[in-house]
């Protein structure tokens, strides 16, 4: 099949049911693994040029609804009539269903990569349990205007996968707009942040630091960068993500867990 790819976490959906083959084109943010750099690049997933997408002829275009803005990208490959797969998961259980879907519309069994991505989230969550301490965690996705997962995500998922859990996960939403000050009544052990789209080389903690009262909290001294793309976007890469904070939480549980060959290839 003649594949299409219009999001970053797709394009890694694809990759990890081993049809990186079928790719003859990705969004402009696709960046795993190395050998997707090669494809022709159709513009950022907000903003592709549906006009060389239509003529490179696709037999399936898999978009998503993950970020928000992506819905101008369906409704185009609706009017076009454009075969595609529209993907939107919130959860861990949910990327598996579309592991499913996905494999099952290109010809894959989908059901060997399903037992090993379930495998593994069974090994975290286990190690998981063992833990003696269960921290609190506060993630950051945007600095200003501050948004975080709320409780209907995959990061709040996670969190309590590895022994821990998401401050706002009271929160019955995927995502919510907040600020300072709520984080800091909320004081987290840890300070997670994982700002979208942003290099980790950009992002400077001094400058969390500094916000009004924050160096009064419990963890300003415990204030992490995490790699975006391991957090989010998701796809199966969220259980490399998954064991990388395990390790970073609770070492005890997690230092000689592995991240499996097939999350890590570079």
């Amino acid at each position: 099949m003649r594949i299409i790819s219009i999001c970053p976490s797709n394009t890694e959906l694809l990759v990890y049911l081993d049809a990186a083959d079928q790719l003859v084109a990705v969004d402009d943010f696709s960046d795993w693994p190395s050998q997707v750099n090669s494809l022709p690049r159709l513009g950022p997933d907000l903003a592709i040029r549906m006009d060389e997408l239509e003529a490179m002829e696709p037999d399936l275009v898999l978009a998503s609804l993950s970020v928000p803005g992506m819905e101008k990208n369906v409704e185009e490959l609706v009017s076009r009539k454009i075969p595609h797969l529209v993907l939107d998961p919130q959860s861990l259980s949910e990327i598996g269903q579309d592991l499913r879907t996905v494999g099952e519309a290109i010809g894959i069994d989908p059901e060997p990569f399903l037992q090993r991505y379930n495998e593994i989230i069974q090994e975290v969550q286990l190690r998981g349990s063992r833990a003696q301490t269960h921290p609190s965690l506060y993630w950051e996705w945007w600095p200003k205007p501050v948004f975080t997962p709320g409780g209907v995500n995959w990061l709040t998922e996670i969190s309590r996968l590895t022994g821990a859990r998401n401050v706002f996960e009271d929160e019955d939403t995927p995502s919510l707009k907040t600020d300072w000050d709520a984080v800091r009544q909320r004081d987290p052990d840890y300070i997670l942040l994982a700002w979208v789209g942003v290099l980790t080389s950009k992002i400077n903690p001094a400058v969390v630091r500094k916000r009004p009262g924050w160096q009064e909290m419990k963890a300003v001294e415990r204030i992490h960068i995490m790699e975006e793309s391991l957090y989010c976007r998701p796809s199966p890469r969220l259980l490399d993500g998954a064991i990388r904070l395990g390790r970073l939480i609770h070492p005890e549980q997690f230092r000689d867990m592995p991240v499996p060959d097939w999350l890590s290839a570079p």
